[in-house]
């Protein structure tokens, strides 16, 4: 049944005001009855039988007054209590014959009622009255059914194969007792609707072959062409299987379009065309890899921004070394792959190219500060001495920003000091007051906003350059004007003493400074033992003609007699799991803990049948975990899973308020997850 109503407006304020000025000249009845009665008494001073009459027509006014007003409200009340059984009969008729179910209990969630259609719904056959709804339902709570009393939230909930959306209403019952009021809408429709939708959202994938000049330079003419063809093929077939559409568009570049509904088989399979590309043998001498960026927006259906989440994860995968998947979920940074070491580039095009770019932004920039990573090494601190003397060669204004010594650079910063360098270093504190809008900051060594000396100079800094040999983290300072990020170099001095070579010929170097330099790849290397190319060697003769000590930089690198009997401590209690790797956990207590830890990660690695070393140590209440492996092992994404990053080879993790003990639990999960990714692959 419908029920028009017309509402009709012409000369509404007419009508108001016209109702004003009755009401005035009609005023209440009573007022009426005063005025005769008030008469009558005037009356019965001058004329007593006009008063008596008066006075009998007064009481019959009263007496009709009220016998009316009282038979007034009978039918009133009369037609007040008739609407209410009207309306009680209706709200049943409603209760009963509502197309959707209902239930009704109470507040401590008893069943008092339900409508057939809730009965249908549940697949019940037996009476659930005075039974509670958590047991009939075992995974609803009435938490959330409280929270959305009265407003226009709702929750969802799955009956069977139907997905309800539930809203909840309180109603006073008649012994004043709080009933809810469950009304439960289907929207399996629309759900249905809903995930074909999201499955079938278009996405986009970035794929790059990471070596394929190197490849094919390395393989004969005559197979070249079979490289390509099996590469292609491959590919081909695998975004067959995604029934995706995917375009060439460079020789070793390709887009891929493909439904969302294939991504979480893809995560699961870790994207398994990492390892068949990489297996791949047609006359190859260097395997070769993929990296793939996905972008998949979760706030925007816009392809342009799926296009450029997509971009940025391939940037984010060349730069961790290439040889794997990232996956951009908006803010949310998923890896997977990553196994293998970064193959050096023996191009140094790129070089040149960067060090023209810095030479470039270091001339237009009124001062130059040079920033570290917190607790900086030899390898961070000698690649800050580089940059600070191509900024000196170029005239300008060139800080180190350096708070305060540790014992893995104490040796070097006490030589610097003797060789008056004191003015260079300067605290963060002064940098930040003096920094200007044409100030650039040059961060070596680092490229996580977290784990610089101070983020403050990166807040306030314009102009930001980064230098880097770590594989890149999702706390990426997005802001810098230039990125030089080089997972396959040795160290961040390897790639500053390119810069260097390729800046100007001019540039001297005191022997300090390329005594630093050559010390800091020393380090990183492990002796010129772990991660060296062909570049590495050639930076080393570089910084030798330019007037390195070998024997100094040995110097530098030293030990004390503490450091090395904690190494040796560590090492002789140190368990080596199933997985062939050593786990050691030191509880010695020293200001040199960090260098300890990690100086003990490398003892570990020559112990006869282990493939990764990590050691576990307390930084003022800080667990600190430092990761080694010979190559074969991703310590980096084992790490990355506790919070910390690194190399595939090298990395280290901290954990707040985490004991020894509990970060070896940890840790060992975290290795055999590792593992068992491994193996489903």
């Amino acid at each position: 049944m419908y029920i028009n109503v017309n509402f009709k407006f012409t000369g509404v304020v007419k009508t108001v005001n016209s109702k004003k000025i009755i009401k005035f000249f009609i005023p209440n009845q009573n007022i009426y009855l005063w005025i005769i009665g008030i008469l009558v008494l005037i009356l019965f001073r001058y004329n007593i039988i006009i008063s008596l009459i008066g006075g009998v027509i007064f009481v019959y006014l009263v007496y009709y007054k009220a016998t009316t007003t009282y038979k007034s409200e009978e039918r009133w009340k009369e037609i007040v209590e008739n609407l209410t059984l009207d309306i009680d009969a209706a709200t049943q008729n409603i209760l009963l014959d509502l197309p959707f179910p209902l239930l009704i209990i109470k507040k401590d969630g008893e069943v008092i009622w339900y409508n057939s259609y809730f009965r249908e719904a549940c697949k019940v056959e037996t009476n659930i009255l005075s039974m509670k709804i958590t047991d009939l339902l075992t995974d609803i709570d009435l938490n959330d059914i409280n929270k959305i009393i009265g407003n226009k939230n709702s929750i969802n909930y799955s009956l069977g194969e139907k997905i309800f959306k539930v809203f909840s209403n309180a109603v006073e019952s008649i012994n004043s007792e709080d009933i809810l009021m469950l009304y439960w809408l289907d929207i399996t429709d629309y759900e249905l609707i809903k995930q074909n939708y999201i499955s079938e959202k278009p996405l986009i994938a970035y794929i790059q072959i990471d070596n394929y000049d190197e490849v094919l330079q390395d393989s004969s003419e005559s197979y070249r062409p079979l490289i390509n063809a099996v590469i292609d093929r491959k590919i081909n077939a695998w975004a067959k299987e995604l029934d995706a559409f995917i375009k060439k568009y460079e020789t070793d570049k390709y887009i891929m379009v493909f439904e969302q509904k294939y991504l979480s088989p893809l995560e699961e399979k870790r994207f398994n065309i990492l390892d068949i590309i990489r297996e791949t043998q047609s006359g190859n001498k260097i395997p070769v890899t993929l990296s793939i960026g996905v972008g998949n927006s979760q706030n925007s259906l816009s392809f342009m921004d799926s296009q450029r989440l997509s971009k940025s994860a391939l940037d984010i995968a060349l730069a961790r070394g290439g040889d794997q998947c990232v996956v951009k979920k908006d803010e949310k940074i998923s890896y997977y792959g990553g196994k293998s070491q970064a193959i050096e580039k023996r191009t140094k095009v790129k070089a040149r190219v960067k060090a023209h770019g810095i030479k470039e932004l270091i001339q237009n920039s009124d001062k130059v500060y040079i920033l570290g990573h917190q607790i900086p090494d030899v390898d961070c601190l000698g690649a800050a001495l580089g940059i600070y003397r191509c900024s000196k060669f170029l005239d300008k204004e060139t800080n180190i920003i350096f708070n305060k010594s540790n014992p893995s650079v104490d040796i070097l910063y006490e030589t610097l000091i003797k060789n008056n360098y004191s003015d260079v270093f300067i605290s963060s504190e002064i940098a930040s007051k003096n920094i200007t809008s044409n100030t650039l900051v040059i961060a070596v060594d680092v490229h996580r906003r977290s784990f610089v000396e101070d983020s403050n100079i990166l807040d306030k800094a314009e102009k930001i350059i980064i230098i880097d040999h770590h594989r890149r983290g999702s706390d990426f300072i997005d802001d810098a004007v230039m990125v030089y990020l080089e997972p396959y170099a040795s160290s961040t001095c390897e790639l500053v003493s390119e810069i260097i070579e390729y800046m100007d010929e001019g540039i001297k170097l005191e022997e300090v400074e390329a005594t630093a330099l050559l010390a800091g790849i020393y380090m990183d290397t492990k002796n010129f033992s772990f991660r060296t190319g062909v570049r590495t060697f050639e930076a080393a003769s570089f910084l030798k003609r330019k007037g390195a000590d070998i024997n100094k930089c040995k110097q530098l690198l030293k030990d004390d007699k503490d450091i090395f009997v904690a190494k040796i401590e560590a090492v002789k209690d140190a368990e080596i799991t199933e997985e062939n790797m050593a786990i050691a956990s030191i509880d010695y207590t020293s200001d040199k803990i960090k260098l300890i830890v990690a100086q003990t990660a490398d003892e570990l690695l020559n112990l006869q049948g282990v493939n990764a070393s990590f050691v576990i140590a307390q930084d003022d209440g800080v667990a600190i975990i430092s990761g080694r492996s010979l190559g074969d092992v991703n310590v980096q994404v084992i790490l990355e899973k506790l919070g910390g990053g690194g190399h595939l080879s090298v990395a280290g993790a901290q954990l707040e308020n985490v004991s020894n003990e509990e970060a070896k639990i940890m840790l060992k999960q975290e290795i055999k997850d590792y593992i068992r990714e491994g193996e489903d692959k």
